[in-house]
């Protein structure tokens, strides 16, 4: 094996394709300097200061949305359902999660309203099954990225050829730095079919061409039509699962909640439509409706609430106890959130119910009625698609030698390991400190109360210490006495047939509380993410930026620091079973000052 400076040497003169430093979404944005110090000094004024990025949004939203490439995906996916043809979603890590979370947002609205539409017009085709997910490392990898798998656009080009993509299909590859390989990959296969293949992503075109080949061959070629939704750095640099994919959630959201209606108004009237409860979606007043919201998140209830939450979860924290979340409707976004955790700020990622050995995660999630398998269904909207590779598929897709020699368990039987359902999770509530928190919309009110959700909510909270509720709509959902902690966010967003609107707020919310929340704990840096994992060729390079960065050391230094760390690390999450980040690590090793405020 190479040693630590062979390793370092090699990556700084020979991986410059993942040298991503020029782009926008890997640096520091101004708005948030010295946030993690801000935060603990006074919290309030801390949350502004997170939640004002967002308002980099709306501007590109406004031009998005009256967009040649904006009504070109529109008309596609149109298309699409028209004749009964696979719209794919495709993406790596948080984009993978989106495009997960797409597909079930689809699918759960045919399987609430199939039987209704049936009824109305019984010549309507059910276009329940056209739409697919393809995350790099399949959907074991929502729980946990898989190692290594989004450096290779072979491996996107096998993963999306196994749910069949062909010719006419629309296939929306969906990376936040525009110049994921695997993502590019699955763009790649779908032109070669006659695929009608869209590409998103969050940086600025005239960059990523100056600086990254494989990207700059994608935006240039004719047979993949680009949308840009740049808006310049993120809230903390590089979690582009904050603003990029919140961005993505709500232009690609738009463009299949529009294809979706107007297929629908072919068939059965606006009114009759009306009265299902599906209403027209208010595509062009999106930008307006997200400036709206952010108004409302910043009102003095809404920040107040925010706040107290940030204070409970970390309060939990810091008596080394651990969270519990209970969702229905809304589960995968919810799980989203906290499976995001783990590799961004080195958090145990989800325990295996086979797993006595490696540390706990912080935060996990539960249905509480369903078990894990009918769980797994209800979130997804189908069954699981994982992945059974064996060695010869990894050598015939050029996979590197330690992948091939030990293929990484990626099947359902391993998936549904991860007991998210109603059986007994015992490490949830071993700590002394635990809470078990209901994320909800006033949408689903009915469902809670009426439909056993909240019984089983109530048997299951009774093992935890602290029970809360995050509510959030319109009006609060009122569940008496069943919980001790109640966080009421105030907001009104229109109704739309995917329920975009709502899975925005929540995404927003979760991910404000949960960076806050880290901040609080030391795992940020000012505005940097200093205890990221370097799990990919990207993330390596992010990795030796930031101790560059945070400590005046130069590239091939930092870079060095990084594979020695890697080493390190690993070696302590073998014996320790502790989760450590080799930033951390570097940092802690050679006394570098990290409270920087730039």
């Amino acid at each position: 094996m190479p040693s630590v400076q062979e390793q370092a040497a090699h990556f700084v003169a020979h991986e410059t394709a993942f040298h991503l430093g020029a782009l926008h979404t890997e640096q520091p944005h101004a708005k948030t300097i010295g946030l993690s110090m801000n935060l603990q000094a006074d919290i309030t004024s801390g949350m502004k200061q997170l939640l004002s990025v967002e308002d980099d949004l709306p501007p590109m939203v406004d031009k998005l949305l009256v967009s040649t490439e904006f009504n070109q995906l529109k008309s596609a996916m149109y298309k699409a359902i028209t004749e009964g043809k696979k719209i794919i979603f495709t993406g790596c890590g948080a984009t993978g999660r989106l495009s997960i979370q797409l597909d079930s947002m689809w699918r759960t609205f045919w399987q609430d309203f199939g039987s209704k539409l049936h009824k109305a017009n019984n010549a309507l085709p059910n276009r329940e099954d056209i739409t697919f997910s393809v995350m790099a490392g399949g959907d074991y990898a929502l729980i946990k990225s898989i190692e290594g798998f989004e450096d290779f656009p072979d491996f996107g080009r096998h993963q999306i050829k196994g749910v069949g993509v062909a010719e006419d299909d629309v296939v929306v590859a969906i990376t936040e730095g525009g110049e994921t390989s695997f993502v590019i990959g699955t763009a790649w296969q779908g032109v070669d079919v006659g695929a009608n293949v869209f590409f998103v992503y969050n940086n600025l075109s005239d960059v990523l061409c100056k600086h990254v080949k494989r990207s700059r061959e994608v935006i240039e070629s004719p047979d993949i039509t680009c949308l840009d939704l740049a808006t310049g750095p993120m809230a903390i640099a590089g979690s582009t699962r904050m603003q990029a994919t919140t961005s993505e959630l709500m232009i690609v959201g738009s463009a299949l909640e529009a294809a979706l209606y107007k297929y629908l108004s072919d068939h059965i009237s606006k009114e009759q439509l009306a009265g299902l409860g599906i209403v027209e979606p208010m595509i062009a007043e999106g930008a307006d409706i997200f400036r709206n919201l952010l108004h409302q998140f910043n009102s003095d209830d809404n920040l107040k609430n925010l706040c107290d939450f940030v204070e409970f979860e970390n309060d939990i924290y810091a008596a080394s106890g651990r969270v519990t979340y209970a969702s229905n409707r809304f589960l995968i976004d919810i799980l989203t959130d906290t499976t995001e955790r783990a590799p961004t700020f080195s958090l145990p990622p989800f325990r295996k119910c086979d797993d006595n050995e490696s540390a706990v995660s912080w935060a996990f999630v539960k249905h509480t009625m369903l078990s894990t398998k009918d769980t797994w269904f209800r979130l997804l909207g189908r069954n699981p698609r994982c992945l059974n590779w064996t060695s010869d598929v990894y050598a015939s897709i050029n996979a590197p030698e330690h992948i091939t020699a030990n293929p990484p368990k990626l099947d359902c039987d391993e998936l549904y390991k991860f007991q998210i359902g109603i059986e007994d999770t015992p490490s949830r509530t071993e700590t002394e400190a635990n809470a078990f928190v209901m994320v909800t919309a006033d949408c689903e009110e009915s469902y809670i109360k009426n439909e056993g959700f909240l019984d089983g909510f109530n048997k299951m909270a009774a093992q935890y210490k602290e029970t809360g509720i995050i509510s959030i709509g319109e009006s609060p959902i009122d569940l008496g006495d069943a919980v001790s902690k109640y966080f009421y966010i105030k907001t009104k967003t229109p109704q739309s047939p995917l329920n975009l609107w709502k899975r925005v707020a929540i995404k927003i919310v979760m991910n404000t509380v949960s960076t806050a929340t880290m901040a609080l704990a030391g795992r940020v840096t000012s505005n940097w993410m200093t205890c990221v994992q370097a799990s990919n060729k990207k993330l390596v390079d992010r990795s030796t930026r930031l101790i560059a960065e945070l400590t005046d050391t130069d590239y091939a230094t930092a870079c060095e620091r990084v594979f020695e760390a890697l080493e390190a690390v690993a070696e302590i999450e073998r014996t320790d079973h502790r989760v450590v980040s080799p930033v951390e690590f570097a940092i802690n090793k050679y006394g570098l000052a990290v409270q920087s405020t730039s």
